[in-house]
């Protein structure tokens, strides 16, 4: 229930959660979806919302992520 507050409170990825509270994405990934359904229902699908959104967004953050790592290498380049 805690992992769950968290990802609701912070909006929180799974990597997040996982670093947060020293467990596998995998742990993080069960509890919300298996474990915490049979415990606290209304709680999990909360926190499956949050989830579901930033699955939906991570390809752009990578290609975020890919786009400022080019735009350094750019940067590191040009200064020498």
């Amino acid at each position: 229930m805690e992992v769950a507050a968290y990802i609701i409170g912070e909006k929180a990825t799974v990597r997040q959660t996982a670093g947060k509270f020293g467990i596998s994405k995998s742990t993080v990934h069960k509890d919300v979806t298996e474990r915490l359904r049979q415990i606290n229902p209304s709680l999990a699908r909360e926190a499956r919302k949050i989830l579901d959104v930033n699955k939906q967004e991570r390809h752009i953050r990578g290609g975020m992520a890919t786009k400022e790592k080019y735009l350094h290498q750019q940067k590191s380049h040009s200064e020498k």
